[in-house]
C-alpha cells in the first residue's frame, strides 16, 4: 500500500510539472508614460510584434520609478519569462537588473540606455535604442543648410546663430548626445554660435510649450532658431510661437526636432517644423520583442533568430 501511495504521488508530481512545463510563456512590458508620442509608438510596435507570438502584458509607470519597480516585481512574482524596461530613472537600472538576476528573469532595456557597469552585471540582460549622436549630428545638418541658403535667418547681420535648445529630461543619454552633437556639427561647419536660451522640456509637447514661451519673454526676435532635442517639445516649441504671431506675415524662427512622428511630419507638411530627424520606433520595438521572445523561449539571441545586427548585448537600429 505504501508503494502504491508513493507511486501515486510520483505519477501526481510528474503530472504537475509536465503541465507547468507547457504553460505559454509571457513577456511583461514596462513602459515609463504612455502620453510619451514616441514611445506609444514602440509600444505599438512591440503589441504588434507578438501577434501569434509570445502574448505581452504593458504597464504604464506614469513617469513614477516606484510604480515601475512594483510592476516589474509584480511581472517576476507572476512567473513572467523575460521582461522589456522603458526605465523612468535610467540610473534605477542597476535595482531592476539585480532583481530579474536573482529570479533568473532575462530583461531587455529599450530607449533608456543602462550605463556600463550595470549591463555588465549579468549576461541576460540586453539593450535596444538609437545612436543618439547621430541623431544631433543629423539635426545640425538640416539647421546648417537653412543657414547657408538663407541670409535672412541672421536677423540681426552678425555673422552669429543666436539660437535656444530645448532639452529632453535631465540625465537621459538623448538628452546629453543630441545636444552635445548638435552643437558640434554647427561649429565643425563654420559657424559661429550664441546660446540664448537652454532649459529642459522633459520630452512633453505642453512642457515643449511653457519652455518657448519663457524663452520668448526673455530673448523675443533675437532667437535665429530653436532644436528640440524631439518632436513633442518641438511641437509645444511650436504652439508658442504661434501664440505669439510666429509662421504669418514673415514673422519666422526654423524649429528642428527629432523623432518624426506622424504629428511632426504633419508640422513638416505644415511648414512649421523646419526639420525632423527619423528615430526607427517600429524597428526598434520589434527588434526588443524578439530578443525577449528568444529569451523567454530559453534561448540566447543570435542575429540570425532577432533578424538584426548585434553588438554584443546591444542592438542599434539605425
Amino acid at each position: 500500500m505504501k508503494k502504491l501511495l508513493i507511486a501515486l504521488f510520483l505519477l501526481s508530481s510528474t503530472l504537475l510539472f509536465a503541465s507547468g512545463a507547457g504553460e505559454t510563456p509571457r513577456i511583461g512590458v514596462a513602459i515609463y508614460d504612455f502620453n510619451d508620442s514616441f514611445m506609444s509608438e514602440i509600444r505599438n510596435a512591440i503589441a504588434d510584434a507578438s501577434k501569434g507570438r509570445i502574448p505581452v502584458t504593458i504597464f504604464d509607470a506614469e513617469k513614477r520609478q516606484q510604480r515601475q519597480n512594483e510592476q516589474i516585481e509584480s511581472f517576476i512574482e507572476n512567473g513572467y519569462d523575460a521582461i522589456i524596461v522603458n526605465s523612468v530613472d535610467r540610473t534605477a537600472s542597476g535595482v531592476i537588473i539585480e532583481k530579474c538576476r536573482k529570479s533568473n528573469v532575462p530583461i531587455v532595456f529599450i530607449n533608456r540606455e543602462p550605463v556600463k557597469d550595470d549591463m555588465a552585471k549579468w549576461d541576460k540582460v540586453y539593450y535596444v535604442g538609437a545612436h543618439a549622436e547621430d541623431a544631433g549630428r543629423m539635426a545640425a545638418s538640416i539647421l546648417e543648410e537653412y543657414w547657408f541658403a538663407h541670409p535672412e535667418a541672421d536677423k540681426n547681420d552678425d555673422g552669429i546663430l543666436q539660437f535656444a535648445i530645448i532639452k529632453g529630461e535631465t540625465g537621459h543619454q538623448d538628452t546629453e548626445l543630441r545636444t552635445e552633437y548638435f552643437i558640434e556639427t554647427l561649429l565643425e561647419a563654420g559657424i559661429s554660435l550664441e546660446k540664448l536660451n537652454e532649459n529642459t522640456g522633459e520630452w512633453t509637447r505642453e512642457k515643449g510649450r511653457d519652455v518657448m514661451n519663457d524663452f520668448l519673454s526673455r530673448s523675443g526676435d533675437s532667437i535665429e532658431a530653436v532644436f528640440a532635442n524631439n518632436d513633442d517639445m518641438a511641437l509645444g516649441a511650436i504652439e508658442a510661437l504661434k501664440e505669439n504671431g510666429y509662421f504669418q506675415d514673415g514673422k519666422y524662427i526654423p524649429v528642428i526636432g527629432i523623432d518624426g512622428t506622424p504629428a511632426g511630419r504633419e508640422a513638416l507638411e505644415e511648414g512649421t517644423l523646419l526639420g525632423t530627424v527619423y528615430n526607427d520606433a517600429y524597428n526598434q520595438g520589434n527588434a526588443a520583442y524578439n530578443i525577449a521572445f528568444e529569451l523567454a523561449s530559453g534561448r540566447i539571441p543570435t542575429e540570425e533568430s532577432i533578424g538584426y545586427e548585434m553588438n554584443g548585448k546591444y542592438v542599434w537600429i539605425a
